[in-house]
């Protein structure tokens, strides 16, 4: 089956435009749902390959108030700031063997091998149920040329591969109901040795899926979301070799507290620092089947287990000072004064806005970065109904003035720009308080 007119609308679109998006806080995609992110190191760039929530349209029929998934989208940085959306690479209307209207594209992954990157992907066939299918193509990006079977002999979900020191090559999957399993891939990558093996060990009660498998130091992490008590937190095993025995360690992220259902996710080492790329409901408060995906930093003990990540707003990635700095996604914030919600509840893509309503309250943005420095304004969007004002500083709370922007009383958004002073090179933490008792919406600040 050919792709849809509104996906060819989209190639098209993406293709001559080659739109990048600065974003180096979470989420990091603000112009779409994405979810169940799995990051790769290719070509000296992180490509993440998440699936592609969307509204139910109208051709729709299938479980109400539930995933909506048609395609399958691919972003790269190199810098975890920029992100290019390369569009999309694989949809339901485009492969052979896919139910064109089952909208079940769920979690997928990507690796190269010989020349080749391998998409997996699982959809509902045809004829019987969940499939994990492969496209291949030359470039991270594709095109992509989906195989005209599944993989025979795997009925799953949510897969991942792992390829070995040795260049073994091994398939982790979820089966409802079942739990997680492991095959080893054919050197084809297309077709699987043996018969699959179920993973023992793993937590037997509560609902577990999307596993994503690493190596380190000749250890294997099996990660994997579970349900323990109400939603899915993000666990791990660990073994000495790829089809285990594994053993359960720790917790490697809470349960969110949005309350969003599902956490798949994926862990990557990129320029020495690992990450950890997963998803939460940060555009859709109230409906968690449209998700965004995030990164936070992840590290390990020096015995090999790993450290509770805290989720954050500000993300990963430097931002340059002359971008439109978000500070709504926040390093830290005084503990009253500050409040953030949408700039506009009905189309939450716009992204927040920080409401400062007490004199001296503020909030940190990290890692920002000012270059060789000696910027000489400061440009801001905001909104002050009864008048108001605010310090920039640097590093600390009380660190050195950057400027003081004063804005006039009114309802609607101006952008103010003031002089700005003495504005050192490198990077650089930045705080931004209110001064006196007149309140203060701010949308963003950026350095000129």
């Amino acid at each position: 089956m050919k792709p849809s007119l509104r996906h060819l609308m989209a190639a098209t679109v993406a293709g001559l435009l080659q739109a990048t998006a600065a974003v180096a806080t979470n989420p990091l995609i603000m112009d779409q749902f994405s979810a169940d992110p799995t990051a790769r190191v290719f070509e000296g760039k992180i490509y993440v390959y998440p699936s592609h929530d969307i509204k139910a349209p109208p051709e729709y029929k299938g479980r109400p108030d539930w995933f909506v998934m048609e395609d399958y989208h691919v972003f790269s940085s190199e810098n975890l700031t920029d992100w290019k959306d390369h569009g999309v690479i694989v949809t339901q209307t485009g492969v052979e063997w896919t139910n064109p209207t089952a909208y079940a594209m769920w979690a997928p992954d990507c690796v190269f091998r010989d020349g080749k990157y391998y998409f997996y992907f699982p959809a509902t066939a045809k004829v019987g149920g969940m499939k994990i299918g492969v496209a291949v193509a030359d470039k991270p990006y594709g095109p992509f040329k989906p195989m005209p079977n599944p993989i025979e002999g795997v009925s799953g979900l949510d897969p991942v591969v792992l390829i070995d020191k040795d260049g073994s090559a091994y398939l982790y999957y979820a089966t409802a109901g079942k739990g997680l399993s492991v095959a080893r891939l054919k050197p084809n990558m297309l077709e699987i040795e043996g018969t699959p093996a179920l993973i023992d060990n793993l937590p037997t009660k509560g609902l577990l899926e999307g596993p994503f498998v690493f190596e380190k130091n000749g250890i294997y992490y099996l990660t994997y979301p579970h349900v323990e008590n109400r939603i899915e937190r993000l666990e791990y095993a660990t073994s000495t070799s790829p089809m285990g025995p594994f053993k359960q360690v720790g917790v490697i992220l809470d349960e969110s507290e949005s309350g969003c259902w599902t956490v798949h996710h994926s862990i990557l080492d990129y320029k020495g620092q690992w990450y950890l790329f997963y998803h939460d409901r940060d555009l859709s408060p109230s409906f968690d089947k449209n998700r965004s995906i995030r990164a936070d930093k992840l590290f390990f003990n020096a015995d090999g287990t790993i450290r509770k990540v805290i989720p954050t707003l500000r993300g990963v990635g430097l931002v340059e000072a002359k971008s439109q700095i978000q500070i709504d996604r926040y390093s830290a914030k005084s503990g009253e004064g500050v409040a953030i919600s949408y700039l506009d509840a009905a189309n939450t893509h716009a992204g927040w806005k920080t409401a400062f309503s007490a004199a001296n309250s503020w909030v940190r943005f990290n890692e920002v970065d000012f270059g060789r420095g000696a910027q000489k304004s400061v440009e801001v969007r905001a909104m002050a109904p009864g008048g108001g004002a605010f310090e920039l500083r640097l590093d600390k709370q009380d660190g050195p003035v950057l400027g003081r922007v004063e804005v006039g009383q009114g309802t609607e958004w101006k952008i103010a720009t003031v002089a700005a002073k003495k504005i050192p090179k490198g990077v650089h933490d930045l705080f931004v308080t209110q001064v006196g008792a007149g309140a203060v919406d701010v949308d963003w600040v950026s350095f000129r």
